[in-house]
């Protein structure tokens, strides 16, 4: 999986996507439902890690298969929606399904 930018691409998105859905559903409540702050400094700093981490996969991707600027724009799009790196993951997933001549 790690060998492809493609696989990176995948795995990083599922990591980002996943650290994004517990800072929204986790470390939020508990800062301002249970006043702990800390949560949100500790989820937060490694989201922006692997955020970057997504773009940079993103950019290694979108070079190495030449993707469109509408493809491109969609994978950062993606990175600011909850669930949007799984979706975009699905799509990749359904590109890459090789098709059976008939």
């Amino acid at each position: 999986m790690l060998t492809t930018a493609l696989g990176r691409l995948r795995l990083i998105g599922a990591i980002e996507g996943l650290s994004f859905l517990i800072l929204l559903g986790i470390a939020m409540p508990l800062k301002y439902a249970f006043e702990m702050p800390q949560a949100v400094t500790t989820v937060g700093q490694l989201h922006g890690l692997f955020f970057v981490l997504y773009l940079l996969a993103i950019a290694n991707a979108a070079f190495v298969h030449r993707w469109s600027m509408g493809k491109i724009g969609l994978a950062i799009i993606a990175a600011f929606v909850p669930f949007g790196p799984f979706l975009f993951d699905l799509r990749l997933r359904k590109e890459q399904r090789p098709t059976i001549p008939q």
